[in-house]
């Protein structure tokens, strides 16, 4: 793998670990206003969740909140290292959503700063950073400094 694809790869994973933070925070407004059939769905497509997942949190289907609820906690405990951006992406896609999109974008704590501040280990060059700050812009891939 070449050193940008790492890099790259290491980018997303910080990025997944805000997101996880941020939609842990943000946990009532995402159960509230989330339509979790479409995101289901997109999970599936995007093999963030498994058929047997998917079936599951489809059999819930009486209980919209129940079934987000029970979506957040799968991914939560999934392990996959982009299935917070993907829930990102497909929120964002959302128009009627764009209020929670500000809301996550804008999102900080001091749950959030402690993870930026931790030592990080580089999957790229195993060198340890202490160094890790958001980038300017609207993304919430973090910018690590060696």
């Amino acid at each position: 793998m070449s050193a940008k694809r790492q890099l790259i790869n290491v980018k997303c994973l910080e990025s997944n670990e805000v997101l996880k933070l941020k939609f842990q925070k943000l946990h009532r407004k995402v159960l509230d206003n989330v339509d979790p059939v479409s995101v289901i769905n997109f999970f599936f497509q995007e093999a963030v969740i498994s058929a047997a997942n998917m079936k599951a949190l489809m059999n819930i289907r009486d209980d919209p909140q129940r079934q987000c609820n029970e979506l957040l906690a799968l991914l939560h405990t999934s392990g996959n290292p982009q299935a917070f951006v993907k829930l990102y992406v497909v929120i964002k896609e959302e128009k009627s959503l764009e209020w929670l999109v500000e809301d996550i974008d804008k999102f900080t704590d001091q749950s959030l700063v402690d993870l930026l501040q931790q030592l990080y280990v580089s999957e790229l060059t195993g060198k340890t950073s202490t160094h890790a700050r958001l980038r300017p812009s609207p993304s919430v891939c973090l910018t690590v400094i060696f």
